[in-house]
């Protein structure tokens, strides 16, 4: 049977090959990656340092939200041709190269391998077309564990801990962006701007339902007092392996992809939207706040471990 399944996969992406697109739009636009960074500082956890709680940082969270969005742009290309996988991954593409890697150069000798092994597809399994969505992320993520390592250190040392507190607040949230991509179904999937392949139940082929789902109807309809009480409802979690905990919230958002679509057909993103459409919505950017807020606490928790000085090569 898993034989069976991994050939109907195959053969699902050979007929995409002619109508795929590598370009990936932005997740949620501003306004939805900012409320994700506002609603995850609003409720960390009280036994955070209280510097990150402060409504300054907040507002700093909140701003970063969109950043390596505002690194898209035509006047920086090589910073834009480098990131632009960071935003996104087609996982039925990245599952054709086996378990994924923990490691991002592993990651790209695994979808090189599977280029051999599928030689039909070897053009669209390159990371710049499959994407490195989970692997930018925990990178960050470990940025972030690392310099509330060194904050720690400083205030052992009773030195100025404030350049540290800016880097904190940077970091926590250029992670939110990623965190916040993650949550938008569409940007786990090939069938990320129009349904492409065999359509049987009649999904819109338009290249409009991504921005139209993410920034268009996120901006008109969608309010932080809808979103927040579910924020607020899930209790912070220290996250015990962070890259399989992002992989399966990665996988769980893309299990809605087909969700998106229905939704779509049904109007429900189509200007005031249904309450079906808004309660999708605001769950997606509840469950980005939640993930951002957990993954912040746990570079927080596990930067109280000793490690080794870095001593050079």
């Amino acid at each position: 049977m898993q034989k069976y399944l991994g050939s109907l996969r195959i053969a699902a992406v050979l007929v995409l090959l002619p109508v795929l697109s590598v370009q990936q739009a932005f997740a949620w636009g501003m306004d939805g990656h900012m409320l994700i960074n506002r609603l995850a500082g609003q409720t960390l956890p009280a036994d955070m340092p209280a510097f990150l709680r402060t409504p300054a940082a907040v507002d700093a969270l909140e701003y970063y939200g969109p950043e390596p969005d505002r690194w898209r742009s035509p006047a920086e290309p090589e910073l834009n041709a480098a990131q632009a996988p960071e935003h996104f991954i087609d996982l039925e593409y990245a599952d054709l190269a086996g378990p994924l890697p923990r490691r991002r150069y592993d990651y790209i000798r695994a979808l090189a391998a599977a280029q051999a092994k599928h030689p039909e597809l070897a053009s669209l399994l390159t990371p710049e077309k499959v994407g490195l969505q989970p692997y930018v992320t925990t990178e960050v993520y470990e940025r972030l564990q690392s310099a509330f390592r060194d904050y720690r250190a400083l205030l052992a040392a009773k030195k100025d801990a404030k350049p540290s507190e800016c880097e904190i607040t940077f970091l926590a949230g250029w992670l939110g962006h990623y965190v916040g991509d993650g949550s938008m179904p569409l940007h786990t999937s090939i069938q990320y701007n129009g349904w492409t392949g065999p359509n049987p139940n009649g999904y819109t082929t338009e290249h409009h339902i991504h921005a139209r789902f993410e920034s268009e109807f996120v901006h008109e309809n969608v309010k932080s007092g809808d979103v927040a009480p579910l924020v607020e409802a899930s209790k912070p979690a220290l996250l015990v392996d962070v890259f399989n905990d992002y992989m399966a919230y990665l996988r769980h958002s893309n299990s809605l992809v087909e969700q998106t679509y229905q939704l779509e057909k049904a109007g429900s993103f189509a200007g005031a939207g249904t309450p079906q459409g808004r309660a999708f919505v605001d769950q997606q950017l509840a469950a980005g706040a939640i993930e951002l807020r957990n993954m912040i606490y746990t570079a927080w928790v596990k930067s109280a471990t000793p490690v080794p000085p870095y001593r050079g090569n």
